[in-house]
């Protein structure tokens, strides 16, 4: 287990000093689940919820809220970042929908905070827009997948890591 990085000697809060650090090729996939009833989940699917195309906006949205990671996280760098997806899988006897959110970058620091930031925010987006409809709508299992580059290299979630 690693070291705690964001405190100084003193225990005050710091952003961590990446100035030192090699610029490498870094990934990170990050995703979590939203649980709705049997009708919610079929107005989404069939794209009959009145608000519109719930998963083309939570797409959008998610992809808004990478960019504004080091915004909403106090101690999180900056990023230059050179891609982010998100994408949507539908869980039908359980009724969910699965986000995976994918951020690329070259730089000093890694993206799974940019990761999971758009997993949060692509769920809430779906979340807000089908409220309407299932106000006891579940969000959970939100999750790093996996992350590339940097010093630590590749690193994957192991389904027992829970």
């Amino acid at each position: 287990m690693g070291e705690f990085t964001h405190f100084d000697t003193q225990g005050n809060a710091i952003m961590v000093n990446v100035s030192q650090k090699q610029d490498t090729e870094r990934e990170a996939a990050a995703s979590g689940m939203i649980w709705m009833s049997r009708e919610c989940y079929e107005l989404v699917k069939t794209g009959d919820i009145k608000k519109g195309d719930v998963l083309g906006v939570a797409r959008i949205a998610g992809i808004m809220g990478v960019k504004r990671t080091s915004e909403l996280i106090p101690l999180c760098h900056m990023l230059n970042l050179t891609n982010a997806e998100l994408q949507f899988a539908y869980h039908n006897q359980c009724c969910a929908i699965e986000a995976i959110c994918t951020v690329k970058t070259v730089g000093k620091t890694g993206v799974e905070m940019e990761a999971l930031t758009g997993v949060n925010v692509a769920l809430l987006t779906i979340y807000d827009m089908c409220k309407a409809v299932d106000k006891g709508m579940e969000l959970g299992e939100i999750r790093l997948l996996r992350k590339t580059g940097g010093k630590s290299g590749l690193w994957e979630a192991d389904r027992g890591d829970h």
